[in-house]
């Protein structure tokens, strides 16, 4: 197994994060830095990051999760704010979020250890759909603004791919919680279903912005072919061996039955 994958499945960070570690110098092999993330190694070799060493591989598990509007989509906050890794409390391993939600928005997102995964699903090169149910204000969104949402808005940083958009009925479904930080409910707006193959910073709020429709509310509904459901707010499942093998499917790797949960 290369190293970058041999340290993402030890739960170290994602395979991406790994590689840098390893060009960084701060993996040694046996006492040695070795900077290639790509080295095959075996599971009887000692390795160590800043003179740490790593442990073996976990099971490689996957968590659903519901993250709630105030959360922070990190493992780690200095200023002590809530994590979405801290909803998870008892899972006894190192997981990481896949993707991001940003502070004010809620719905699914994926905890893991498995860097492999995590990886393809969040690079826009597997092209991994992201579903949002969001409400908007001003006023309703007229033929041209959803034509240019579906065909591509120009942003600061490029241009858009092309989006799934339609209109959604004005009651029921999770975008109907409209509340912000503060629990204060907000004012009605259209509701919208799109769905995306990026991961741009804020991507869904900037594209409706520019087309004159700012975000009020937003959801994520699904990841793939995984789908928020009816898991609450605050709460997490621990995905069965066919979600995971679906999640992989949609990121175009083999597919690996996942291990047993270690609780």
């Amino acid at each position: 197994m290369r190293l970058a994958k041999h340290l993402a499945h030890s739960g170290v960070a994602s395979r991406r994060a790994c590689e840098r570690i390893v060009a960084e110098g701060r993996v040694t092999i046996a006492g040695e830095v070795v900077r290639d993330p790509a080295r095959d190694v075996d599971g009887g070799v000692s390795i160590a990051i800043d003179g740490k060493p790593v442990a073996g591989t976990e099971a490689r598990v996957v968590y659903a999760v519901h993250k709630p509007v105030g959360v922070l989509s990190t493992a780690h906050d200095p200023f002590e704010r809530p994590i979405v890794t801290g909803l998870v409390p008892d899972a006894g391993l190192r997981l990481y979020p896949v993707g991001r939600l940003d502070l004010d928005s809620s719905g699914l997102i994926l905890l893991t250890n498995d860097g492999e995964l995590a990886h393809a699903l969040t690079h826009p090169r597997f092209e991994v759909e992201k579903t949002y149910e969001i409400v908007v204000s001003g006023g309703r969104v007229g033929e041209p603004a959803l034509r240019q949402l579906r065909g591509g808005v120009m942003l600061e940083d490029g241009i858009t791919a092309p989006a799934r958009v339609r209109r959604l009925p004005a009651r029921g479904g999770a975008c109907e919680r409209k509340e912000d930080r503060g629990g204060k409910p907000r004012g009605p707006g259209e509701r919208l279903e799109i769905a995306i193959r990026e991961g741009r910073n804020r991507q869904v709020r900037r594209m409706c912005e520019a087309v004159g429709h700012p975000v009020t509310s937003l959801v994520r509904v699904a990841f793939g072919p995984l789908a928020l459901g009816k898991l609450p707010p605050g709460e997490h499942r621990l995905l069965a061996a066919e979600q995971v093998d679906a999640l992989r499917a949609a990121a175009s790797l083999p597919q690996a039955a996942l291990e047993e949960s270690p609780r």
